[in-house]
C-alpha cells in the first residue's frame, strides 16, 4: 500500500477547483430548478435522463426536501399505487399495508437523489434564489446567492444563471412564484397571486397537487406542494405520491416545449 502524505493546500485546490468547474458548467442550462425535494429531484433525474442539461439549487445544504422526516420525524412514507412506480424504478422497497403502500424515508430520500445525480442533474445545495431573469416578459434564469448571505443579512450581490425554463419546486412557500408575483405583478391564477395553502385534506391535496403543476408565467412552471400553494389547494402531510408525479408531468411538460422548439429551429 502506496503511502501518500496529506497536502491541505493541494486539497484545498481539488475542492474548490471541481466545485468552480461544476459550478461554471451550469451557468447555461436548458432546466433550472430551485428545491431539491421530491418533485424537484423526480423532475431533474428525468430531463436529465432525456439528455437535458438540469441544475438544481437547494437552500439547506442537504437535499430531499420534507421526505427526511416522514410523518412526525417517523422516517415513514406513503405513497398511492399509481405513483410508487417511481420509486421502485430508482430502487426503493415498497411495501404494501391495508391497500396503501409506504416506503422508509431514509431510503427513499437518498435514492431521489442518487438517482437524480447519476442521471446526470447537478445540484448545489446552500444556495437559494433570490431573483429571477426575465426577457421579453419570460423568466430566463434564476439570480442566486449563498443562503448563509441571506441569514446573516449581509449586503452580497448575488450571480445569475441563464436557463431555457425554470421550476420553482420550494415547497409550501412558493418562493420563486412569490418573486414573481411581486416584480412582474400578476400570475397565471385566478386572482394573478398566490393564492395560498389550504389545511390538510390529504384525498384532495393529492389530486390536486398534480393537476397544479403547471406554468405560472412564461418560462416558470411550479410543482410539488409549490403548486397547491399556489393555486390554494390542501396540503397532505406525509403522503409523497403526488409529489412524485407531479415532478414526471413537470418534466414532462417541459420536455414538450423543447422538443416543439427544436423542430420550429
Amino acid at each position: 500500500m502506496v503511502h501518500m502524505d496529506l497536502d491541505e493546500i493541494e486539497v484545498s485546490r481539488i475542492i474548490v477547483g471541481n466545485h468552480l468547474r461544476n459550478f461554471l458548467n451550469s451557468l447555461e442550462v436548458d432546466v433550472a430548478i430551485a428545491g431539491a425535494g421530491p418533485a424537484g429531484l423526480t423532475a431533474a433525474r428525468l430531463l436529465a435522463a432525456k439528455g437535458k442539461k438540469v441544475v438544481v439549487f437547494e437552500r439547506k445544504l442537504s437535499p430531499g426536501g420534507g421526505i427526511w422526516g416522514g410523518g412526525m420525524m417517523f422516517p415513514v412514507i406513503v405513497v398511492q399505487e399509481e405513483s410508487k412506480h417511481l420509486l421502485e424504478e430508482i430502487g426503493v422497497r415498497i411495501k404494501e399495508e391495508n391497500g396503501y403502500f409506504c416506503a422508509d424515508a431514509i431510503e427513499a430520500g437518498s435514492k431521489l437523489i442518487s438517482s437524480a445525480v447519476d442521471a446526470g442533474a447537478k445540484i448545489f445545495t446552500g444556495v437559494y434564489v433570490e431573483d429571477v431573469l426575465v426577457r421579453k416578459d419570460k423568466v430566463s434564469g434564476f439570480v442566486i446567492n449563498w443562503s448563509a448571505v441571506d441569514l446573516a443579512k449581509l449586503h452580497v450581490d448575488p450571480i445569475s444563471i441563464r436557463s431555457k425554463y425554470c421550476i420553482d419546486a420550494t415547497g409550501h412557500d412558493a418562493e420563486i412564484c412569490r418573486i414573481v408575483e411581486k416584480k412582474m405583478g400578476k400570475l397565471l391564477t385566478p386572482s394573478g397571486k398566490v393564492e395560498e395553502e389550504k389545511a390538510m385534506w390529504a384525498e384532495i391535496g393529492e389530486k390536486m397537487v398534480v393537476e397544479n403543476t403547471k406554468e405560472v408565467y412564461p418560462g416558470l412552471f411550479v410543482a410539488g406542494m409549490a403548486a397547491n400553494a399556489v393555486f390554494g389547494a390542501p396540503r397532505m402531510g406525509p403522503v409523497f405520491g403526488g409529489m412524485l408525479l407531479s415532478g414526471k408531468k413537470v418534466a414532462e411538460q417541459i420536455l414538450k416545449r423543447l422538443k416543439n422548439e427544436q423542430k420550429t429551429l
